[in-house]
């Protein structure tokens, strides 16, 4: 597969727009915030509870970060997946009601994504930093000072800046640094201080191009993929419930220190990338990850044919199910205990079983 072959589908996905999700979803009530994957069963992760006290303080619907965990512990602060409202979220990162959204689409086919923080300490990896809320302050005045004017005025185009970054051996979702490069090269109009701020968040690009992939995954066989830290699911084209499964950790390469044992299960809507034939499934184009997941990856050399259509990009369950082997879904690995944040990075392979849908949406 090429570079220009793997980004072909979103030829026609172009960011247009930054909105804020008050706009985008008027009807969705104030203390509702939106997390990753299928709905939450049981406990709250750490992670997503985390988030979503940063998320609470930003909005100013709690003074204290005790408050805040009351206000959830209640009942007053009610968690429901992203993807069931036309949003995807980064990892354990919560959407509220002030936070600036990405608009990838028209209509009913639009689908948006929220501007991500920096490196860590950053809310998506489920860090509760002291600064958090903060953060979020600075990305919304970031945003309608100087991104809404500028992708208002020159939508950007989403298929070239994949196919750059692919070419300089990203996978568009573990590996996004040249992704991001090749994202604000076609962002014109910021100022220098700007550009040098946003060139240092190497994750930059990664949500924009969640919301091109889930626009295009609106129609497509599978329309919603990803995990919460407790399951793993997806969703299949006209249907309203998830399939899931228990979300095992991700497999891959830990940071210094960090404990096998304290990984969360697969958690961030960021599967949409994989589900639409980059990540996981566009590693023939990153040496670098190939090599670095050498020895947890036996499989991937051994697979003689690409899992999902070439026309659409998306992911074929028949495909899949044919191949035997799930697909390689690239996520971050996420500590479950109160400190931990980012552990590490790598890949989870959620069961074949997930993939076996009704015929009437394959």
């Amino acid at each position: 597969m090429t570079p220009a072959t793997l980004a072909a589908p979103f030829a026609d996905a172009f960011w247009h727009d930054l909105v804020t999700r008050r706009q985008a979803l008027p009807d969705l009530p104030e203390r509702t915030l939106l997390h990753a994957g299928p709905p939450l069963r049981g406990a709250v992760p750490t992670a997503v509870r985390n988030a979503a006290v940063v998320a609470a303080l930003f909005e100013g619907l709690a003074g204290s970060s005790a408050e805040a965990l009351e206000l959830l512990k209640q009942g007053h602060l009610t968690l429901a997946p992203a993807q069931d409202h036309g949003v995807v979220t980064p990892l354990a990162q919560v959407v509220s009601a002030s936070m600036p959204l990405i608009a990838v689409g028209e209509g009913a086919a639009t689908r948006y994504a929220p501007l991500v923080e920096g490196p860590p300490p950053a809310a998506r990896f489920g860090t509760l930093s002291t600064d958090g809320a903060a953060r979020f302050r600075h990305l919304a005045r970031l945003a309608a000072d100087h991104l809404a004017p500028a992708v208002r005025a020159r939508p950007l185009a989403v298929e070239p800046v994949v196919t750059e970054a692919l070419a300089q051996g990203d996978d568009c979702h573990s590996r996004t640094g040249a992704l991001t490069r090749a994202l604000l090269d076609r962002l014109p109009g910021l100022p220098e201080a700007i550009r040098a701020e946003l060139a240092n968040n190497a994750s930059f690009a990664l949500t924009p191009l969640m919301a091109a992939a889930a626009w295009r995954l609106h129609d497509a066989p599978i329309t919603a993929i990803g995990g919460n830290g407790v399951d793993f699911g997806l969703r299949a084209r006209g249907a309203s419930q998830w399939r899931t499964a228990p979300a095992t950790p991700p497999r891959g390469t830990l940071l210094p220190g960090a404990d096998e044992a304290n990984a969360l299960g697969a958690i961030g809507d960021s599967a949409v990338i994989d589900a639409c034939g980059l990540g996981g499934q566009a590693l023939g184009l990153a040496p670098t990850l190939l090599e670095e997941w050498a020895d947890s990856l036996p499989d991937y050399a051994a697979r003689r044919r690409p899992l999902f259509e070439l026309a659409s990009g998306t992911l074929d369950p028949e495909r899949i199910l044919a191949d035997g082997r799930p697909p390689i879904i690239n996520l971050a690995i996420l500590g479950r205990d109160e400190a931990s944040g980012l552990i590490g990075r790598g890949f989870h392979q959620p069961p074949l079983s997930l993939f076996d849908l009704p015929e009437t949406v394959s």
